[in-house]
C-alpha cells in the first residue's frame, strides 16, 4: 500500500472546495428562494465541518505509536467517519423541517435558470473532488477520506435531484414539487449518514477483516496443513488502514525452536505480502499436547 504521509493535503482540498461550494449553493438559494436549493446548501454546510474533522483525524492518525498508544492512532479515523455520518443525519432533519413547512406554504421561485446553472457548477466541482478523495481513500485504506468522499458524492446526487426538481417547478409551475424534492433528498441523506455511522461503529468494535482478505490468510494456512502443520484460534481485526491477524500453529513436539521459528517467519512473510500493512501475531504449540487444541475465548471468566 502507498505511504500515507501527506494525506492531509486531500483534507485541505476538501475544505477549500466546501467553502466555494456552500457559497455557490447559498447564492442559488438566494436567487431562487427554492427550499430544494436551501436543503442542498444545508448539507454543504455540514461538508465544511466534516472536512475539518477529517483533517484533524488524518493528522492524529499519522502519528507513530507511542507508550500510551502502542498500536498507533489509526482508529481515530472511525471517529471522523462517525462524526461525519452524524452531521449528515442532522442536515437531513433540518431539510425535512424546511420541506414540510414549504409543503404547507408553497412559494413561487425566482430566477430559476440562473439558480440551476450555479448549482450545476457546484455539483460538477463536488464530483471531481469526491472522485479524487475516493481514489485516495481506497488506495490508502483511509476511513476518514473515504467517508468524506462518500459525503461529497451524496452531495452531488442531492444537487442533481434538486436541479431536476427545481427545473420542473420552473417548467410546470407545480410549486409542491420543490418541497417534495427536498424530502426525497433528506431520505437519501439519511441512508448515507446511517451507512457512515455503521462503518464507524464496526471499526471501533474491532470488526473482522473483509471476507476476501480473511480468505487470503486461510488459504496460506491451509497450504501448510497439507504439510502436516495445523492451526487454530485464527482471529482478525482492522483499525483504520492497519490489519491485525493472530493464530496458533501446531507442529511436532520434536521440532527444535529454530525450526519452529523459521516456519512462523515463513507464514508471517506470506501474509504480509498478501495484506500489507498487517501485524501478524503467532503462537507455536506441540501438536501432541491436548491443551494445544483448546481454542480459549479472549475473555476468560474469573
Amino acid at each position: 500500500m502507498p505511504a500515507r504521509n501527506g494525506l492531509t493535503r486531500y483534507a485541505w482540498l476538501s475544505i477549500a472546495t466546501a467553502i466555494v461550494i456552500i457559497f455557490l449553493k447559498v447564492l442559488a438559494y438566494w436567487l431562487t428562494g427554492s427550499v430544494g436549493f436551501l436543503s442542498d446548501a444545508l448539507e454543504s454546510g455540514a461538508n465544511i465541518v466534516a472536512a475539518v474533522i477529517t483533517l484533524i483525524a488524518l493528522i492524529v492518525a499519522e502519528r507513530p505509536p507511542d507508550a500510551d498508544h502502542p498500536f498507533g492512532h489509526s482508529k481515530v479515523e472511525y471517529l471522523s467517519s462517525g462524526a461525519e455520518g452524524t452531521l449528515i443525519l442532522l442536515a437531513a432533519v433540518l431539510i425535512i423541517v424546511q420541506a414540510v413547512q414549504r409543503l404547507f406554504e408553497p412559494q413561487p421561485l425566482q430566477q430559476v435558470s440562473i439558480g440551476v446553472l450555479v448549482s450545476a457548477i457546484a455539483a460538477a466541482a463536488n464530483f471531481v473532488v469526491a472522485r479524487i478523495l475516493l481514489r485516495a481513500g481506497r488506495r490508502h485504506r483511509s476511513a476518514a477520506l473515504t467517508a468524506d468522499a462518500h459525503h461529497l458524492l451524496t452531495d452531488v446526487w442531492t444537487s442533481a435531484g434538486v436541479i431536476v426538481g427545481v427545473g420542473l417547478v420552473g417548467l410546470t409551475g407545480w410549486l409542491w414539487l420543490d418541497p417534495v424534492v427536498g424530502l426525497i433528498v433528506a431520505l437519501q441523506i439519511i441512508f448515507t449518514g446511517g451507512k457512515l455511522v455503521r462503518v464507524a461503529v464496526d471499526g471501533l468494535m474491532d470488526v473482522a477483516l473483509p471476507l476476501d482478505e480473511a480468505a487470503k490468510v486461510t488459504a496460506i494456512l491451509e497450504r501448510y496443513r497439507e504439510q502436516g502443520i495445523t492451526y487454530h484460534a485464527l482471529r482478525t481485526r482492522q483499525a483504520g488502514a492497519q490489519r491485525f491477524v493472530s493464530f496458533h500453529v501446531q507442529t511436532p513436539g520434536s521440532w527444535s525452536v529454530q525450526r519452529g521459528h523459521e516456519l512462523l517467519e515463513a507464514i508471517e512473510r506470506e501474509i504480509r505480502e498478501q495484506l500489507a500493512p498487517v501485524n501478524v501475531l503467532t503462537h507455536i504449540e506441540p501438536a501432541e499436547d491436548p491443551s494445544s487444541w483448546e481454542d480459549e475465548p479472549l475473555y476468560r471468566p474469573d
